[in-house]
């Protein structure tokens, strides 16, 4: 068993079901899990995930607690991601990084899921 996982969340906040919402929270949860069991974790926001980014942050979101246990492993939102879903500038508020791992031509660049296999993590998506 690795002892590094990469955590990706895909859900899309704007969708408005309470699955996304779930999504996120058992994402944070076993990131925060993860964390206290001294584990290398990493979460990332990827794909329609990356508007996630501007809500966790605000203090009255049901999930901030969680975010908030866990935001030291939170390796930011995928550039490429955020252009791609109108994302960019909440991103950009929200504090957390824009990262671009690969650059890919007429695209911002995208984090590198195949890296973080390549370097022993287990990718766990939500």
């Amino acid at each position: 068993m690795s002892d590094k996982t990469a955590i990706v969340i895909l859900s899309d906040p704007k969708n408005g079901a309470e699955e996304a919402l779930g999504r996120v929270f058992n994402a944070l949860l076993m990131a925060s899990r993860l964390k206290e069991k001294g584990r290398d974790v990493a979460v990332i926001f990827q794909g329609t995930g990356v508007r996630w980014a501007s809500e966790v942050v605000k203090s009255d979101h049901p999930a901030h607690t969680f975010f908030k246990a866990v935001e030291d492993k939170v390796v930011g939102a995928c550039c490429g991601c955020a252009d791609a879903f109108g994302a960019t500038d909440d991103v950009k508020a929200s504090g957390l990084p824009l990262v671009k791992q690969v650059d890919i031509p007429a695209t911002a660049g995208f984090i590198d899921l195949a890296q973080y296999i390549e370097d022993g993590y287990t990718l766990v998506t939500f």
